[in-house]
């Protein structure tokens, strides 16, 4: 009977420690269980990173005002200081519905000072409604169909062995070369101007400041 009873409490006690082993397991596993669904519910509610967006290519500032990509070649060029007298010329030209339209265009857009430079009376002259033919021809002499950027003028500069003809919406040819580490611009009478500000990106094309207006042959 004493050695029953002896057993019987080996038994228990051996019992006993066997379930005090386990419990700590049980209790760990449940843990790693809870630590879990706690991190999975956290990753849930973690928004996910915004995609990287590339970074927009800044306008330069021409006639003291900012120059705005996604407005038209007209609307930017109303904005600008220098360019008053350029603006004019085109409406007093019908060419405003032209300039505004899809294109896309690259206008070499000379200063009120490049205007200023012209003989006595000439930019009065073209102004008149009666010259207004003339004056279109002048204006479209600095347009060329497309989007060529200083880059694009460059390469077909090089492409060229130094120059590259332009062909122009008047339909004579523009002469474009490398000087003075910038891009310089000769017309059909031999006069010259530089491109003092490049690449004011438009929605409907570029724009290329210019110091002078340049003449076509006819």
């Amino acid at each position: 009977m004493k050695i029953t009873l002896l057993s019987v409490a080996l038994i228990s006690a051996m019992a006993m420690s066997a379930c005090a082993k386990d419990e700590p397991a049980i209790d760990s596993a449940a843990a790693d269980t809870a630590a879990m669904d706690a991190q999975a519910e956290a990753d849930a509610m973690t928004p996910a990173p915004a995609e990287t967006m590339p970074m927009a290519t800044e306008n330069p500032m021409v006639g003291g005002a900012a120059m705005m990509a996604n407005m038209d070649i007209i609307d930017n060029a109303m904005n600008s200081a220098d360019h008053t007298t350029l603006v004019a010329a085109v409406k007093a030209a019908g060419l405003v519905d032209t300039l505004k339209g899809a294109g896309p265009f690259t206008v070499f857009a000379p200063t009120n000072a490049g205007f200023a430079a012209l003989p006595a009376g000439a930019v009065d002259g073209l102004m008149k409604p009666d010259m207004k033919a003339d004056l279109a021809k002048v204006l479209t002499y600095h347009v060329v169909a497309g989007n060529m950027d200083a880059a694009a003028l460059m390469a077909q500069i090089e492409a060229g062995g130094g120059k590259a003809m332009l062909t122009t919406v008047q339909g004579e040819q523009l002469t474009a070369m490398a000087h003075d580490g910038g891009i310089m611009l000769t017309d059909a009478n031999g006069n010259s101007a530089m491109v003092t500000t490049a690449d004011v990106r438009q929605s409907n094309g570029v724009i290329h400041v210019v110091d002078k207006v340049l003449m076509p042959k006819s």
